[in-house]
């Protein structure tokens, strides 16, 4: 199985109007042992950081061609904790309720289901790096992110995910 790293980062700040953007970086090597780089980043108008760093690892994970091991790298403590720490399985069990005493429903269903589909046929373990750590993919996600994010006049292509 090939061996992937996976450097995201999300930002809903930049441009007045209220865009968000993600940036994320793949790292792998071929048969060849050459190393490749791919980078994928958009601009999304109207949407909150959380939901900006779940898109990026959906998108790194879609990404992948074939089952992968995958490390995947985020300075988002609630995108590993939801992973690492159960939250999702805690989440699905009790009808996708995040406290069920009080009714309180799970934030951003949509994109959790979307990533536990991207992560099926995938080995993934997922690393918090501390946002401006000084790591080096984690800082170019956080550039790549925030270009995105601050782009004047986002392309028509641009969508709308809040």
């Amino acid at each position: 199985m090939q061996k992937v790293s996976i450097y995201t980062d999300g930002a809903c700040k930049g441009n007045p109007e209220g865009p968000g953007g993600y940036g994320v970086v793949l790292l792998y090597t071929d048969s060849n042992n050459k190393t490749h780089r791919k980078e994928l980043s958009a601009g999304f108008r109207n949407t909150t950081n959380n939901r900006m760093e779940i898109l990026a690892a959906v998108v790194g994970l879609e990404a992948l061609k074939k089952p992968c091991e995958v490390d995947l790298y985020s300075d988002s403590q609630y995108l590993v904790k939801a992973i690492e720490e159960k939250w999702i399985e805690r989440w699905q069990k009790n009808g996708w309720m995040r406290d069920v005493k009080k009714g309180i429903k799970a934030k951003n269903i949509d994109l959790w289901q979307r990533l536990l589909k991207a992560m099926e046929p995938h080995k993934v373990t997922f690393h918090w790096v501390r946002g401006h750590s000084g790591h080096p993919e984690n800082e170019r996600c956080d550039q790549l992110a925030t270009e995105a994010a601050s782009q004047p006049n986002l392309p028509e292509d641009a969508r709308e995910y809040s």
